[in-house]
């Protein structure tokens, strides 16, 4: 198949994309730098040049690809992230899940693609009610914490809009917190986490209930390909089968990369400190089920637990 990949040089794009070379798939890369043309052309794939945010760009990129599907992975998450303005530092990256959606979505119509594939989050957008595991039948937080809200009515309108399309295989994947390569969890060169964990500035925040769940980041890129030649229109969560409080993930951490044992923090503290976003992060959000992969996808993790992948990934 024809694929066409927007979001071709991030974390996940350099992963995805001689993933789907090596699956047999003519691949072209979006990207809005040309100076990153060439790492396109290193990782298989033929460049396109186009800003996600501007519709007659992303139209002529597609229309030149005439791809029969569309993997949208555009986002803007590089840098440092405030947990105290998170929806400032989402603003990008918001706007691409919603007016970068739309332009991809109506370029591939126009063209008559027969699969879309978009990026998502398992994790702090679902309900913080219930169990501690999430599938894709369960609601979204109808009640986040106002730094969030922006942030999750992005995730919201992206969802709605791809899983809604009645002319094309919408997929949403879910993923869980990325680590590997290229991510905020990567040994070399180290990513911000890697960084503030060996800093001590990663604190526990009072019990470290809250559950997270993980995907290392070629195993993402693996899911990504098997729902490109197979996925069917709804939601997949992409995490490993092994969702953790941070109470039991972020001492692991600490001691794959070789740093302390992480501060412990009150929450009154934490949320002095950090916001009460990154608070309820710690303590309240929910990990997520990967049931409908497996069965659907037939997608297996190579790196079933994350403690697998940070013993052999962080060090």
């Amino acid at each position: 198949m024809k694929v066409f990949v927007a979001g071709a040089t991030g974390a996940l794009g350099k992963q995805l994309v001689p993933q789907l070379v090596a699956s047999g798939h003519e691949v072209v890369g979006m990207t809005r730098s040309q100076a990153k043309a060439d790492l396109v052309r290193s990782l298989g794939a033929r460049p396109a040049l186009a800003d996600g945010l501007d519709p007659e760009a992303v139209g002529t990129a597609v229309s030149e690809a005439a791809p029969d599907v569309i993997v949208h992975q555009l986002t803007a998450l590089s840098g440092s992230m405030d947990p105290r303005h998170f929806d400032r530092d989402f603003a990008l990256t918001n706007r691409l899940r919603t007016e970068g959606t739309d332009h991809l979505l109506s370029a591939g119509r126009a063209v008559g693609i027969s699969r879309f594939v978009a990026q998502s989050f398992a994790g702090w957008p679902f309900a913080r009610v219930g169990g501690p595991l999430k599938t894709e039948e369960d609601p979204l937080d109808r009640d986040p914490p106002e730094a969030f809200r922006r942030a999750l009515d992005a995730i919201r309108y992206l969802e709605e809009a791809v899983a809604g399309a009645d002319w094309v295989e919408g997929v949403v994947l879910r993923y869980g917190g990325f680590y590997g390569p290229g991510t905020s969890f990567a040994a070399d060169p180290p990513g911000e986490h890697v960084e503030m964990i060996r800093k001590r500035k990663f604190p526990l925040v009072g019990d470290g209930s809250g559950v997270w769940s993980f995907v290392q980041i070629s195993d993402a890129a693996t899911a990504t390909v098997a729902a490109v030649e197979r996925g069917e229109r709804g939601l997949y969560n992409i995490v490993d089968d092994d969702p953790a409080p941070v109470s039991e993930w972020l001492p692991a951490a600490a001691e794959a990369v070789g740093a302390k044992r992480p501060l412990r923090l009150p929450r009154w503290v934490g949320r002095l400190a950090a916001g009460e976003a990154a608070t309820i992060m710690m303590t309240d959000v929910r990990g997520a089920s990967n049931a409908k992969a497996k069965r659907e996808l037939g997608w297996r993790p190579r790196y079933p637990s994350w403690r697998q992948g940070f013993a052999t990934g962080l060090r």
